[in-house]
């Protein structure tokens, strides 16, 4: 069986739970937030991995920055591609394993948006996700990393809820394991008449076991926020933001 992230039944079934409008429209401030977090230059290269169907990717592109945005969907990437088409933006897409994904020395700054981390149950592998964006940047090249960090859920964790938007409606179950180091998800989806069930895990990371591992990378001048509007990384933190640079 191939692993749960590859599964492009899931991305598609649960698309519109996982990418309402709303979230598209934060994408627009989101984007402007790490542009300001990572001081990008006038049409710098970028690598958004992991872009899904691109919120982030094609909102860099009307910015004018040279973006590149992998996946491994194939579905996403041609509703990426068909949306630049169409407004005539400029984007490379690559369907990869971020796994597998390398480019060296080409990047002056690399995205992981949506806790899109953290996918492999062995260290090595996310390791390795990390190694690779680091040879993929240039010297001096930022990479930012947002996601939903262990600290924050420890602090707010609900064993389960509920999302209700339109026509979607998506229950969503956790299990953590005695150590805090993975997190069990069972989504169950009802949308248009059908009911939808899937399961997957995911490596959790706290502020310092993160920054811990960007250092073992090569990584320097690592840097933690509580958000991608550069707010503190304190008992008010939402989201889990990490910035990180290639050395010169």
């Amino acid at each position: 069986m191939p692993p749960w992230f590859a599964d492009d039944n899931f991305w598609r079934e649960f698309e519109d739970a996982l990418f309402p409008p709303e979230r598209w429209e934060a994408a627009k401030q989101e984007t402007q937030y790490l542009i300001s977090l990572l001081n990008l230059p006038e049409d710098a290269t970028v690598l958004d991995l992991c872009c899904g169907p691109g919120r982030h990717t094609l909102q860099l592109a009307r910015y004018g920055f040279r973006v590149t945005g992998v996946d491994g969907t194939f579905y996403y990437l041609q509703k990426l591609n068909r949306q630049a088409r169409k407004e005539n933006l400029t984007v490379e897409t690559v369907c990869d394993d971020m796994k597998n994904f390398s480019r060296e020395n080409y990047y002056q700054a690399a995205i992981s948006m949506f806790t899109s981390f953290g996918y492999f149950e062995e260290e090595d592998d996310n390791r390795r996700v990390l190694s690779n964006i680091y040879r993929s940047l240039q010297p001096g090249g930022w990479l930012l990393m947002e996601m939903a960090g262990k600290d924050i859920l420890m602090r707010n964790f609900q064993p389960r809820d509920w999302h209700e938007s339109e026509d979607v409606f998506l229950l969503e179950e956790r299990e953590v394991d005695s150590e805090w180091q993975y997190i069990s998800n069972r989504w169950i989806l009802f949308k248009k008449g059908k009911k939808y069930e899937f399961s997957f895990k995911l490596h959790l990371y706290s502020a310092r076991e993160l920054s811990d591992l960007l250092h073992s990378c090569g990584f320097i001048d690592v840097a933690v926020f509580g958000g991608l509007d550069q707010s503190p990384y304190d008992a008010d933190a939402k989201r889990l933001v990490v910035t990180a640079m290639k050395q010169l």
